[in-house]
């Protein structure tokens, strides 16, 4: 005979709890996978563990409204003829045309230009809407190739080499056949209205020794003036930024498990790859071990969503960083004001992440006529430029506070960590101690 205590209320499982008693039923339902866009739900450590250590006696800081604070940074300067210019040290991420409408290339494009950054293609090639409105463009050569070809590669700014994605380090892409209209077949080579799924790897290369005759190429279409990025998801930071280097790259561009994709298993989006805070000192490490730091710039991306997060990159070594999903945010995705809409998804604002469905009521990651026409790319692009302005000016707001007049001027002694996670990953004091755990080694 059972008993149950009435003063003790049921107990769920931590380790079987809602949403996993929940994925057990749906996988036994339907025998597939789950496949959502997005990032990484589960928390891990991050940026927010990290505190600036502000200017006293110590310490002498500067004075907002008279002193400046430089923010410019120049991407490419190792081989390119023509390094990359940037105002900012915040770029926009790639983020394909199929993911997104036409009128959210658009919008990124031009609130890019406005802040005097660039934005990246993505995957599928390069439209002329985007290629007009972003005054800096960076060309994604991707395992799929769709899109590529020599002419939009001389026509791009620069050329980044995607190796791997934060989301899915290992994996390639997918893009369903209800978001392959008419014009992104066209593009990509594709049947209309037929899923798609990338390669997970270049097939003309299987590694750092293709890779570098492969930059070579590049090089050669583009008669040496664009810079040569390299993107890798972050799992191995330390020997992937070494082997880029050593193939020849520009720049490294680091994306670690916060950062999002259009669709992709969610097994892969919570299981594979490290934090981002896990990736940044590794990869600093291997570029100063080859006397390469600040020769070849090194781009953070993976859940950057403002000012102090920027400043928090840059200290730990960072060039740049690189935002996606916070710039969608930024141009309206997951707006509360369509609430009702998600609703009837079966969703709710700021947790809509099927993007692969192509049905998103914002009109951002679709190919809907009807739901990519309620974005305004002209008032969408204000708003992501509004949004650049206040991250930089936070970061730079920061950067005074600890007595530095160039946002790179900001390094590890002015940070400490709250955790114990944190601190081992940034590499950077526990608050209130002058250790971290593992210090004396790496």
């Amino acid at each position: 005979m059972s008993y149950h205590n009435p003063f003790t209320p049921p107990r769920k499982s931590a380790t079987f709890d809602d949403h996993t008693l929940a994925e057990i039923r749906r996988a036994a339902a339907t025998g597939i996978y789950d496949i959502r866009g997005g990032g990484t739900k589960r928390k891990v450590p991050h940026f927010d563990d990290l505190l600036f250590l502000g200017a006293s006696i110590s310490r002498y800081p500067l004075e907002g409204y008279r002193e400046k604070c430089d923010t410019s940074v120049v991407l490419g300067t190792r081989f390119a003829k023509k390094p990359i210019e940037l105002k900012i040290p915040i770029t926009i991420a790639g983020m394909s045309f199929g993911a997104l409408s036409g009128n959210a290339k658009e919008a990124l494009g031009r609130g890019a230009t406005l802040a005097g950054t660039s934005t990246t293609t993505g995957d599928g090639g390069m439209t002329d809407e985007e290629r007009g409105h972003s005054e800096k463009l960076v060309y994604q050569y991707l395992p799929s190739r769709y899109g590529m070809n020599p002419k939009d590669l001389r026509r791009a700014d620069a050329i980044e080499v995607v190796v791997g994605q934060g989301a899915k380090p290992g994996g390639g892409g997918m893009l369903l056949g209800q978001k392959i209209s008419d014009r992104v077949a066209q593009m990509r080579n594709l049947p209309m209205g037929i899923d798609q799924r990338s390669a997970c790897r270049h097939p003309d290369w299987t590694g750092p020794d293709d890779l570098e005759i492969k930059i070579l190429e590049l090089r050669e279409i583009t008669d040496w003036e664009k810079p040569i990025y390299v993107k890798v998801g972050g799992a191995r930071p330390y020997y992937d930024t070494a082997l880029a280097v050593k193939a020849g790259a520009d720049v490294v561009v680091l994306d670690g498990m916060q950062g999002g994709t259009a669709a992709t298993q969610d097994v892969f989006i919570e299981h594979v790859g490290m934090p981002t805070l896990a990736c940044i000192r590794p990869a600093v490490q291997a570029l100063q071990d080859l006397g390469m730091h600040r020769k070849v710039q090194l781009v953070i991306s993976g859940g950057i969503r403002s000012g102090a997060d920027v400043a928090k990159a840059l200290a730990l070594g960072a060039d740049a960083v690189a935002i996606g999903t916070a710039a969608l945010v930024a141009i309206g995705d997951n707006d509360p004001k369509w609430e009702e809409e998600y609703q009837k998804l079966g969703t709710t604002a700021g947790a809509y992440d099927d993007w692969h469905e192509g049905k998103d009521p914002a009109g951002i990651t679709t190919q809907d006529p009807e739901l990519a026409a309620r974005l305004d790319p002209v008032a969408a692009g204000r708003r992501l430029a509004n949004y650049l302005k206040v991250m930089t000016l936070e970061a730079q707001t920061i950067a005074r506070a600890c007595g530095k007049n160039k946002l790179h001027n900001l390094e590890p002694e002015d940070l400490c960590a709250l955790t114990m996670e944190a601190a081992a990953m940034a590499q950077v004091p526990l608050a209130g101690t002058s250790w971290y755990p593992g210090k004396g080694g790496f």
